[in-house]
């Protein structure tokens, strides 16, 4: 697996801030649909995060019984943290939070959880932006150093868009990538939580249908974009052969996708944030 750019990098002294505009020229959509549920295993292998999911009575919110809903949401959320503008931010972070307000630990809850809480914000939002970054290397290859710190820095809206307090966002990152290591390394994966997470590889949620004729294919992509410690915990298998299949599937992907219009690449971040500010403009609820 081809490692993110960091240590050998020499900290750029200067970097242009990216925007919302000039972002776009470093996002695939495609990479959305390539690693959203090997994330969701990143993010829920912090068990708060986990239980809190698992345990959620927003029953409108739940992957198991509303995929295509859940879908939506979740790629809302990314579209509106990387694309969107101030307003856009803040209005789907008050929507978010009327959401979250129930979602926390219960009385006899094995796990206490707080859907509020900005540290399990700040992991959410590590691992949302490794996933970006590491799907960015496989696919393009390395960013020069002061990209990848512009890109960096950028990132910090992929938590700043709920609560975490900007102050929290490692300050470089190399302190990122420290902090990364550090904490996926304290991370398990308990036997409720890994069933949860092996119905959502099989897609089990989805049609019987599309269970067999595409659940082999994603457990393929989401065992490959694992870190290899969650891959362990996870008890699944990777080889130097499956590692080389999965890099020319990538090849083959951005070779195609990186070459097309801007308005195509971007989909589906472009078209779920007009339809974010669609339903915003028509009073429909957001999440």
């Amino acid at each position: 697996m081809t490692a993110p750019l960091r240590k050998f990098d020499e900290f750029p002294r200067a970097y242009e801030p990216m925007t919302p505009e000039s972002v776009r020229e470093h996002i695939d959509g495609v990479a959305a649909f390539l690693g959203g549920a090997a994330n969701v295993v990143m993010q829920l292998s912090l068990k708060p995060v986990a239980y809190g999911v698992m345990e959620s009575d927003v029953d409108s919110g739940k992957v198991t019984l509303h995929p295509i809903k859940r879908l939506r949401t979740t790629l809302t959320y990314l579209s509106v943290a990387l694309l969107g503008n101030d307003d856009d931010r803040r209005d789907y972070r008050e929507a978010v939070n009327r959401s979250h307000r129930s979602v926390h630990s219960k009385p006899g809850s094995a796990v206490k959880y707080n859907a509020f809480d900005p540290e399990l914000q700040l992991w959410v939002a590590a691992c949302l932006y490794w996933g970006v970054d590491d799907l960015y290397h496989r696919m393009r290859g390395p960013m020069n150093p002061e990209l990848a710190e512009a890109f960096y820095q950028y990132g910090a809206r992929l938590g700043t868009t709920l609560q975490m307090r900007p102050e929290m966002w490692p300050a470089t990152r190399d302190e990122f990538y420290v902090y990364w290591e550090e904490n996926l390394a304290t991370k398990s994966i308990d036997a409720p939580t890994r069933k949860y997470f092996n119905d959502l590889t099989d897609l089990k949620m989805l049609p019987w249908p599309l269970q067999i004729t595409l659940g082999g294919l994603h457990r393929f992509i989401v065992t490959a974009l694992l870190p290899p410690h969650l891959r362990e915990e996870m008890a699944m298998t990777w080889s130097a052969r499956d590692e080389r299949i999965f890099a020319g599937f990538l090849r083959l992907i951005s070779a195609i996708w990186t070459r097309m219009p801007t308005p195509i690449r971007l989909f589906p971040y472009n078209f779920y944030l007009a339809d974010m500010r669609l339903r915003r403009r028509l009073g429909r609820p957001l999440v």
